[in-house]
């Protein structure tokens, strides 16, 4: 019996058919685990990618700016966080997972918040779902997590300063056949519609019975036209405030006046550009025609425009929008030129005017509305011509243009030629200055 049984030990000891059931029994325990891992794992990576991409597209909805958070900030005065952008967040997000199935959301935490200039929004998701094979192991569940931030730059606050030459000089045709329509019909071959009050034949009433469009007349277009263009630019409906200055109603009252006072009505500013008109004087010669005093009326706008800003809704950029022929005519014995009377100066403008804006920040834009060579003007030919240095035109090298481009801080300056459109130009010019603010601020 004990042989028998001895066989039959032996036999089993060394049979070999049996063990590979055996060995893949003990085989699939972590082929099974392997596998598990991958198709749970795979799950795990679809559902993430998902909540992921929901929460992409929340930050980034939640900052756009047709968001609730975006118009919100644009109202706010300091920094801090914008609760109507954590709903939105919140509602973007769920709706982007709608569809989605196989996990259980256990947290989700968007923020939105206003600091300076920017508005942020930052979306943190953790989720779980329970596995299907990793049980074995003991692993029930498996947890995810992200987070996706988003930035937007809010638009910048501007203050427009426009200071409007409105001197009897701008009182020339706004175009070459304008000039010669207006010395045609004057005994003198004058140029200048001059708004003389005490004359009844005064050639600023005679431009208008010729159809004379003159440069003043221009810019109060222009200047208007400005004001559509501001509107429709601004994402804020208070991005933007204006306000318009000349030089003076008349030569009596010769000094900087104000239009229209600082606000954001652009509606308003447009209304009040119609106010802007020639300056008229009471006989020729009145104030020894010394009109155009660019040294006290520098001054006088410096102090108008208070310390620019970041460019905030409380703290403004500051920008002067400079519109003139620039030539003075003022009593100034420091005068760049020789002076054609004992203190008459009749010279480009001095660029040293504007330095005292620039440096403390102001950004100053310069629209040169070049002066017209005027041939048959004796005056003209005698002070004028020798800086503008051309006789049928100014010339590139006319100390004029290059001192009102001087003023300008870079980059806005422009200069409008007899064949060009001041609305244009000043339309141009506003657009390239809300360019520059963004680079710069």
């Amino acid at each position: 019996m004990r042989a028998a049984i001895g066989i039959i030990i032996r036999r089993f000891v060394h049979d070999r058919r049996g063990n590979i059931a055996l060995i893949f029994a003990l085989c699939c325990v972590p082929l099974i685990t392997v596998v598990g891992c991958a198709v749970d794992y795979s799950r795990a990576t679809q559902i993430r990618s998902k909540l992921q991409g929901a929460a992409d597209a929340a930050s980034v909805g939640s900052v756009a700016k047709s968001s609730p958070a975006f118009a919100a900030a644009g109202t706010m005065t300091s920094d801090g966080p914008i609760s109507v952008g954590v709903t939105d967040a919140q509602n973007i997000f769920d709706a982007n997972r709608a569809n989605l199935t196989g996990y259980t959301l256990k947290n989700i935490t968007p923020t939105v918040v206003k600091s300076g200039s920017t508005v942020k929004s930052t979306v943190s998701f953790s989720a779980e779902l329970n596995t299907m094979f990793l049980g074995v192991i003991g692993k029930t569940a498996l947890t995810v997590s992200g987070t996706s931030t988003a930035t937007a730059s809010m638009p910048l606050y501007i203050d427009f300063y426009l200071l409007l030459d409105n001197s009897p000089s701008m009182g020339v045709g706004a175009t070459p056949g304008d000039v010669q329509t207006m010395v045609n019909n004057t005994s003198d071959k004058c140029a200048f519609a001059c708004h003389d009050l005490k004359d009844k034949n005064n050639y600023y009433d005679l431009a208008r019975k010729l159809g004379v469009t003159t440069r003043i007349d221009v810019l109060r277009s222009a200047t208007q036209s400005l004001m559509d263009t501001a509107s429709a630019t601004e994402t804020y409906s208070n991005q933007f405030r204006m306000a318009i200055y000349d030089f003076g109603g008349s030569a009596s009252t010769l000094g900087l006046r104000n239009l229209f006072s600082l606000s954001a009505s652009l509606s308003s500013a447009k209304s009040a550009t119609g106010k802007i008109d020639l300056m008229s004087v009471n006989g020729q010669n009145e104030n020894g025609d010394q009109d155009t005093a660019f040294t006290a009326i520098f001054p006088a706008i410096d102090k108008e425009i208070s310390s620019p800003g970041p460019g905030t809704s409380s703290s403004p950029l500051k920008y002067l929008f400079f519109v003139s022929d620039g030539v003075a005519d003022e009593s100034n014995t420091a005068c760049l030129k020789p002076l054609s009377g004992s203190t008459r100066c009749q010279s480009p403008l001095n660029p040293l005017l504007c330095k005292a804006m620039r440096d403390r920040g102001v950004k100053v834009a310069v629209l040169y509305t070049t002066y017209l060579a005027l041939p048959t003007n004796s005056w003209y030919m005698k002070w004028i011509n020798p800086f503008n240095a051309g006789p049928y035109g100014p010339s590139p090298n006319s100390e004029i243009a290059q001192n009102m481009q001087s003023c300008a801080s870079p980059g806005l300056y422009f200069e409008v030629s007899p064949t060009q459109g001041i609305s244009e130009a000043m339309n141009a010019l506003f657009k390239k200055a809300v360019a520059d603010a963004r680079i710069s601020g």
